[in-house]
């Protein structure tokens, strides 16, 4: 069976999709779509802005998700997916993919979650950090006795973990982390506390939105970050989709009940390898590849 999986924030790059727009009619149309809907020129920043232009929140999390979204698209009767997940962003991206969402309505959630989580970064000064090399529960148990806000926020894969909470906390955690064996644990360059209770105010902003947009039958199952299991229906789709922004990233667990459920092959759609590499260290014996248009 195969999986496609999705990226999140972080996958972008300079130049991403300018292919996609040179080489597919469609996909033109998609990306000019997208500058419509949003009402700015995004196609200008993926295509020919630096780096530090796609940092902007507002830009990154739909350049990923269109980039994602269109390559899907464009892969025609190549794209037969038996399940599909994203990491974190990336859920909608996989949503949009199995027709759960269509892509108007999924581009117009990405771009209200970039500016909910935005809103909520500037609320409380918070921050995200990488822990290498320590189990899990460790690392939730040193999180739960560090004062302040910090909570586990993305299982990446076994020995992986990112914390997220109050930068104080944060870095408490991180000296408390070092000392119980982490062979790393280091602060992220990122806006804020994301998948934390810190983003509560962009929870409540998202939700209203999610609940107001029409959620249709997927093809095929997705396998959220909140459960970690086959969902197809569309109200619980939406629900684990409105608490994803607070509840922390089960990627390793995602994966691991995809692989259950028959899962052989995972195929990466959107910009990057990384989950290619998070799905290798899960499951050696996984098949991992990119999408790529014949």
């Amino acid at each position: 069976m195969k999986a496609y999986v999705f990226p999140g924030q972080g996958a972008q790059f300079s130049g991403m999709g300018a292919d996609l727009y040179d080489q597919s009619p469609e996909a033109k149309d998609l990306f000019d779509q997208a500058n419509d809907i949003l009402g700015f020129s995004i196609t200008d920043i993926m295509f020919e802005g630096s780096a530090e232009d796609l940092k902007q929140t507002k830009v990154t999390q739909p350049a990923v998700f269109l980039h994602s979204v269109i390559l899907s698209k464009v892969l025609g009767d190549q794209f037969q997916p038996d399940m599909v997940a994203g990491h974190s962003l990336g859920e909608f991206s996989a949503l949009v993919a199995n027709k759960t969402l269509n892509f108007e309505e999924g581009l117009k959630l990405v771009a209200q979650r970039a500016q909910a989580m935005q809103h909520a970064c500037e609320l409380e000064a918070s921050t995200m950090a990488a822990v290498l090399g320590l189990e899990d529960e460790l690392v939730e148990a040193v999180c739960a006795e560090t004062e302040g806000v910090v909570v586990a926020a993305n299982y990446n894969c076994p020995g992986q973990l990112v914390i997220s909470g109050e930068v104080a906390a944060v870095e408490r955690a991180c000296e408390n982390l070092k000392e119980r064996g982490a062979k790393r644990a280091m602060l992220l360059p990122v806006g804020g506390a994301f998948h934390s209770p810190l983003m509560e105010p962009a929870r409540k902003d998202l939700a209203a939105a999610i609940e107001n947009t029409l959620f249709n039958d997927p093809i095929c199952p997705v396998y959220q970050n909140v459960s970690t299991f086959a969902v197809s229906s569309p109200e619980e789709i939406k629900k684990n989709l409105i608490f994803q922004l607070t509840a922390p990233v089960k990627w390793t667990q995602s994966v691991q009940n995809m692989i259950k459920d028959g899962a052989t092959s995972f195929v990466e759609v959107g910009p990057g390898k990384v989950l290619q590499g998070l799905v290798k260290k899960i499951d050696r014996s996984a098949e991992t590849s990119s999408a790529t248009i014949l």
